[in-house]
């Protein structure tokens, strides 16, 4: 159903039907991993005009990967890592 990129492949799919008869497939909740047990690989420093996708892209190699720093440093929202230059974002391994 997901790339295997994508922080939704691991979750599995639940199904249910509508009062009209149709059934509706869809994903479980994720849970975001433990940051305090992640493995940091790389702590980066916010520069003014930086941007997520190009700290995802030098550090993870996939700028789509953007979710895993959002995880590491518990932000929901991307732009909210980049919008106060001198913060210290972490990059983690993702969890086993």
């Amino acid at each position: 159903m997901f790339d295997h990129t994508s922080r939704y492949y691991p979750i599995p799919t639940a199904t249910m039907t509508l009062p009209d008869g149709r059934t509706v497939v869809y994903v479980k909740r994720r849970f975001v991993p433990d940051r305090r047990r992640a493995q940091v690989i790389a702590e980066v420093l916010v520069t003014e005009n930086e941007r997520v996708d190009l700290i995802t892209a030098r550090t993870l190699g996939d700028p789509l990967q953007f979710w895993r720093i959002c995880d590491s440093n518990s932000e929901l929202n991307p732009f909210d890592l980049v919008t106060e230059p001198g913060r210290r974002i972490r990059v983690t391994l993702p969890e086993p």
